[in-house]
């Protein structure tokens, strides 16, 4: 019920408002009440869902580029279904799915998704401005960017998720109780449970040092449950099994009401089987389902009566490298508890590629999504060589199965190579999603329109026809005598930008703005709610989970690089990104844009295996001083890292890279700030 505002309130807001004064505060919750029936999480820039949905934000759906298919002869589903490996921020994706239009994955995916697990940065660099772990919070905003930033995601992947369909959330103490109250307001009528998870003590110091992480499961009420199960019985039970005068196995414990009467407990009443066999049947047929507490070591977890799930300390041939991997039995538990064969499991921060991993071996379909190029190709590393990977039935085999086919796919960041491949039909649906255009042919006076953008008419320049001509002032000219009168103040024209005879974003005829949407486009901007922005690819492993999200599209643009071998040293000359300064338009100086190089020192020619890789800030061969000084501006976040780094890569005459060894083929991938990647392969001299 609204509540209602007194005669003199009512003038007090008209004078305000008449006056273009702000209202004060207080009467926030009088004019837009809580339709929340308990709580509700309040904080800077929150944004209403229906706001959200509506692409309010700026963020919108991206059309899926296939990059390339993986092991496409390997036997699939038998719907045709194939894996997804999504580089790409990951709301941009989330919005693809709910849009439900892109042919790869419409009426596919969308109220399919059984369950979802995500590990989300929970511990960035930008919330400590010290290595003590003292937080360093500026400003509120802060804290509620980081809120807000997942509470996005949260909303859009409820509409991906089915009706009868589960989520976990990782998180730990930094922010686990202040997500647990978002996700109460986003995923209200599902079952809640809290999975402490003792991944091994992880802190130091005398006040309380970390032991456990938290997992958040909200459970639809219809969604599929499988218990998982503990060891069987206890040792302190099967130790204290005796026999009855019938040869029946029973326990005697106190009434667990509280009485003073002892009880037996039969196990089983079978008087033909051994102590052993009647504990074996016994855990058969009355499975001890496993707590909320899961242990990772061993024999902490057998003390408890429950297999193990892991820790974060992985013998080197599980690790893959990558920061926060989780173990893969943690994965197993969840992803059987939550599905069953077949079903679909996505995780939107892929990370290292551990739910993408256990999803394939336990015959699940799996889509994974990541925004860094390190996850990106170490998921990719880790499928395509899933085969050999440990069971997870028996970890002291391999699991001997190599990866269904899957397919990796850019989503805001894209190849105009590949695009200019794609067949009439693919290359039209394509460039209508990029441009939000709704697909709606039909003709104008005798001119073929493709659809309506925001109620504007669009067209796509028919190339494949006209590959000597362009669009000119000519060809507006007669466009413009078929169309006047019959299409508005406004007209849009896809078209390759070679082909396009204008540098202004527009040509005006009679009052009637025909606007140039380019391939590969430069943003217009009136056209755009949000202004484009890049997601910035990490200098240093520790920025890895620092928080950002993409605005808009790009099309890839290869850097400048020099480089050798020499031996099994990869030297680098010069490095440039062809993009200026986000932000200042300025050019970067040599080596400044470099994000990271990764590198596969035994190339087998088609599938990019990585290796090994560096980040721009390990490659500072100065003195051992400069190095401190680096890192303590990392530690203290900010611009100063940013800043005292690219002094440092600008400063370098070249970059080297030793490679432990080298095969007869070596493919080396260089990628800027932005996530431009250029490719090369060396063939060393044996």
């Amino acid at each position: 019920m609204i509540p209602q505002l007194s005669e003199d309130e009512r003038l007090f807001l008209i004078d305000k408002l008449q006056n273009g004064e702000p209202l004060p505060a207080d009467f926030k919750y009088k004019l837009f009440p809580t339709l929340q029936r308990e709580y509700e999480l309040v904080y800077a820039g929150k944004m209403r869902k229906e706001d959200l949905l509506a692409d309010e934000d700026g963020t919108t759906a991206m059309p899926l580029q296939v990059e390339k298919v993986f092991n496409g002869t390997r036997e699939g589903f038998a719907d045709g279904w194939r894996n997804l490996m999504v580089f790409g921020d990951n709301l941009q994706f989330l919005k693809t799915l709910y849009a439900n239009t892109d042919e790869l994955i419409r009426d596919r995916v969308k109220g399919q998704v059984k369950l979802i697990y995500i590990d989300p940065p929970f511990a960035t660099d930008s919330d400590f401005n010290s290595k003590t772990g003292q937080l360093a919070y500026t400003d509120k905003a802060k804290g509620s960017d980081f809120v807000e930033f997942l509470r996005r995601r949260l909303i859009v992947a409820k509409e991906i998720l089915a009706s009868d369909g589960t989520i976990y959330v990782h998180l730990d103490v930094k922010k686990g109780h202040t997500i647990k109250l978002l996700l109460d307001e986003v995923f209200t009528g599902f079952q809640f449970a809290e999975i402490v998870w003792v991944c091994g003590l992880m802190g130091s110091g005398k006040f309380f040092p970390k032991a456990h992480e938290t997992i958040y499961c909200y459970k639809a009420p219809n969604a599929a449950f499988n218990p998982p199960p503990r060891l069987g019985y206890s040792k302190r039970i099967t130790n204290a099994l005796v026999k009855d005068e019938n040869g029946w196995f029973y326990t005697r414990g106190r009434e667990s009401s509280g009485g003073s009467n002892y009880l037996k407990t039969y196990i089983c009443k079978n008087p033909n089987l051994t102590k052993e066999e009647a504990i074996e049947e016994a855990n058969k047929n009355r499975p001890q389902t496993a707590w909320d507490v899961w242990i990772g070591k061993d024999e902490i977890a057998e003390a408890f009566n429950d297999y193990p799930v892991g820790t974060y300390a992985f013998v080197e041939q599980d690790s893959t490298g990558y920061p926060t991997q989780k173990p893969e039995e943690l994965l197993k538990r969840i992803i059987e508890a939550s599905t069953n064969l077949n079903d679909i499991v996505f995780d939107f921060f892929g990370g290292s590629g551990t739910t993408a991993a256990v999803a394939e071996k336990l015959g699940r379909r799996w889509i994974t999504c990541d925004i860094g190029k390190l996850s990106f190709y170490t998921m990719q590393k880790r499928l395509l060589q899933i085969q050999n990977s440990k069971s997870l039935t028996n970890p002291k085999q391999k699991h001997g199965i190599p990866a269904r086919t899957f397919a990796t796919v850019n989503a805001g960041l894209y190849d105009i190579a590949k695009l200019n491949q794609l067949d009439r039909d693919n290359y039209r649906a394509f460039v209508l999603n990029l441009f939000e255009i709704d697909p709606k042919s039909q003709h104008i006076n005798g001119i073929r329109v493709d659809g309506q953008r925001f109620g504007y008419y669009a067209m796509i320049w028919n190339f494949w026809d006209f590959k000597e001509s362009e669009v000119d002032e000519d060809f507006l000219n007669d466009l413009h005598s078929s169309l006047r009168g019959r299409v508005g103040n406004r007209f849009y024209i896809i078209a390759p930008a070679n082909q396009v005879g204008f540098i202004a974003d527009y040509h005006e005829i009679e009052g009637v703005r025909y606007y140039f949407l380019k391939v590969p486009y430069q943003i217009i901007q009136e056209l755009h709610k949000k202004e484009f922005a890049r997601f910035r690819q990490p200098q240093s492993k520790s920025k890895i989970n620092d928080l950002s999200d993409a605005v808009g599209f790009h099309f890839m643009r290869q850097p400048k690089v020099e480089s050798r071998l020499e031996g099994s040293e990869l030297i680098i000359s010069h490095f440039t990104s062809l993009y200026s300064e986000e932000g200042t338009g300025r050019d970067m100086a040599n080596f400044e844009s470099l994000s990271m190089v990764l590198w596969d020192a035994d190339y087998n020619g088609s599938e990019f295996l990585m290796t090994g890789s560096v980040f721009a800030a390990d490659l500072i061969a100065s003195r051992k001083q400069k190095q401190k000084d680096l890192e303590k501006a990392e530690s203290e976040g900010g611009n100063l890292f940013v800043e005292q780094l690219r002094q440092e890569l600008t400063n370098q005459t070249d970059l080297r890279i030793p490679l432990t060894s080298v095969g007869a083929r070596v493919a080396v991938v260089f990628i800027d700030i932005y996530g431009n990647e250029f490719k090369i392969e060396f063939k060393p001299v044996q």
